[in-house]
């Protein structure tokens, strides 16, 4: 009986023994690599959600274990625990982007110094132009190209190997030197202090000779080359004249059926019509108007507000063809982000002089990342600190042909106890997405709900698509200011309206 009993204890022991590797094994194969913290700090959270509580933070620098990923948000072990951080706030190790090289999609693609849309411009990248990549940080790579180290935007670029027959692109592949600004100093050599040697004018393109780091030697005469910042203006591998023929400036219609009228006026004579995508060559600018050159030689005008003036956008967006959607998901979804004002246009200024456009792109910017996780298709109608007419915002929209619309913004009053959110809308058909989006945002928000309201603003009045406008508290009210100025508050904010956005689109499947 006891040997019957000691020999049953010893099996028990052995195969207990014997699971203990594997587990270990298990633990293991979960693992997905290092990630680095790229943001000054960064909040530790219980799950995969800005809703979730926060438990811990991180540092900028520190390197974390990934346990695995779901959406935009990674499972990580720090100091035995498990948590969870948000993606687009950490960075690859080098490792991970050795021998990849990144090819632009767009032509004049931003590189930036710092990740950041409101970042300085260090120079700009063509489509099909290629870059060594050094790693990368939330939506942002960062790359070597032609000598110039910065970051370009994930969504304009696509990333592969490079391999001996498919090598990253040299500085010496630069080829011509268009000047981007009006008038730029020729040097004698690659530096500020040197002599000046000539001037040269926006539009004119020279031949590259070589590159020493920022700075590009380029071919005045025959006889005679001098050197210039390669900030100011655009390199490129086409040859002088190739791009020399490229240089008239052109715009692109953004709706079909768009006037073009014989004088630059609203109520003069329709001359001819273009539809989206055509491209036309500009003669002259008067105000708010563009004279172009038609094909058979007429000259008419058309609207800046109806036209786009950005090579970038060159080539017509056509609306995608809408994929199967489950709820909860964006799939095949089009929507449109407004951050509202830019530039020269500031919106309202804070009680503590919190600027209005700087905090409506902020919001915008993390709107973006968490509507793209769940699916949508999002374009922002501005990605940095400049002025967009606001017939141009609603025009991209409908040349969109976009699900949603949503323009941000924050607001003020003469009265400074005035508080609270609000809603607003225009048009019957926009008053359903409305609803859904103040819903949203009085789940998440604390402030005052001031409820759906209708608004006479142009962004709604004019706009064909299901359009709102929010305004997400009152700079004006100083306590409520420094609520809206918080990294939280933008966090919450952003939830909500992606909450509302995602539960108007789920009661429309039922």
């Amino acid at each position: 009986m006891n040997r019957k009993w000691l020999t049953a204890f010893i099996l028990v022991i052995l195969l207990t023994a014997g699971s203990l590797p594997l587990q270990a094994s298990d633990h293991a194969a979960a693992d997905t690599g290092s990630r680095e913290i790229s943001s000054s700090t960064v909040n530790i959270r219980s799950g995969p959600g800005l809703s979730y509580s926060v438990q811990g933070s991180l540092a900028k620098g520190e390197k974390v274990d990934v346990i695995s990923q779901e959406g935009d948000w990674y499972e990580i072990k720090n100091g035995g625990e498990t948590g969870w951080v948000a993606a687009w706030l950490t960075s690859s190790t080098s490792a991970e982007t050795q021998n990849q090289k990144a090819v632009s999609s767009v032509d004049r693609l931003n590189v930036r110094s710092q990740p950041d849309l409101s970042s300085s411009v260090l120079t700009q990248m063509n489509a099909g132009d290629q870059a060594e990549i050094i790693s990368e940080t939330g939506d942002w790579l960062e790359i070597d190209f032609r000598n110039t180290r910065g970051f370009v935007s994930k969504q304009y670029i696509t990333a592969s190997e490079t391999t001996k027959e498919n090598p990253a692109p040299a500085a010496s592949d630069v080829s011509s030197f268009e000047v981007a600004v009006s008038a730029l100093n020729v040097r004698t050599k690659p530096n500020l202090s040197s002599s000046k040697k000539a001037t040269v004018h926006e539009g004119e393109v020279y031949a590259v000779e070589s590159t020493e780091g920022n700075w590009v030697q380029i071919r005045l005469s025959t006889d005679k080359t001098g050197w210039v910042y390669a900030f100011h203006g655009h390199l490129s591998d086409q040859s002088v004249r190739t791009a020399e023929s490229s240089n008239a400036e052109m715009v692109t219609v953004l709706t079909d059926g768009t006037n073009l009228r014989s004088e630059p006026s609203t109520g003069s004579g329709v001359v001819s019509r273009a539809n989206a995508g055509d491209q036309l060559v500009v003669a002259d600018r008067q105000g708010d108007w563009y004279q172009v050159t038609l094909n058979d030689g007429q000259r008419a005008y058309i609207a800046s507000w109806v036209v786009t003036a950005d090579e970038a956008e060159a080539a017509p967006k056509t609306p995608k063809e809408k994929s199967s959607r489950k709820q909860g998901t964006l799939n095949g979804l089009t929507i449109v982000l407004d951050p509202g004002h830019g530039g020269n246009d500031g919106g309202t200024t804070g009680a503590r002089n919190t600027r209005e456009k700087d905090l409506t792109l902020r919001t915008a910017e993390i709107l973006s990342h968490h509507l793209r996780a769940a699916g949508a298709d999002v374009t922002l109608t501005r990605q940095s600190d400049v002025y967009v007419d606001l017939r141009n915002r609603v025009a991209e929209g409908h040349q969109l042909g976009a699900d949603a619309f949503i323009s941000i913004h924050y607001d003020a009053n003469t009265d400074n106890s005035v508080h609270g959110f609000t809603t607003y809308y225009m048009q019957n058909h926009q008053l359903e997405l409305a609803e859904s989006v103040n819903s949203g945002l009085a789940g998440k928000l604390s402030l005052r709900n001031r409820g759906v309201q209708p608004g006479n603003y142009l962004v709604l009045r004019e706009n064909q698509q299901p359009a709102v406008l929010v305004e997400l508290g009152y700079l004006s009210n100083y306590n409520e200011e420094r609520i809206l100025t918080t990294e939280q508050f933008r966090e919450q904010a952003a939830l909500g309206l992606y909450s509302g956005i995602v539960n108007y689109f789920d009661a429309q499947l039922q």
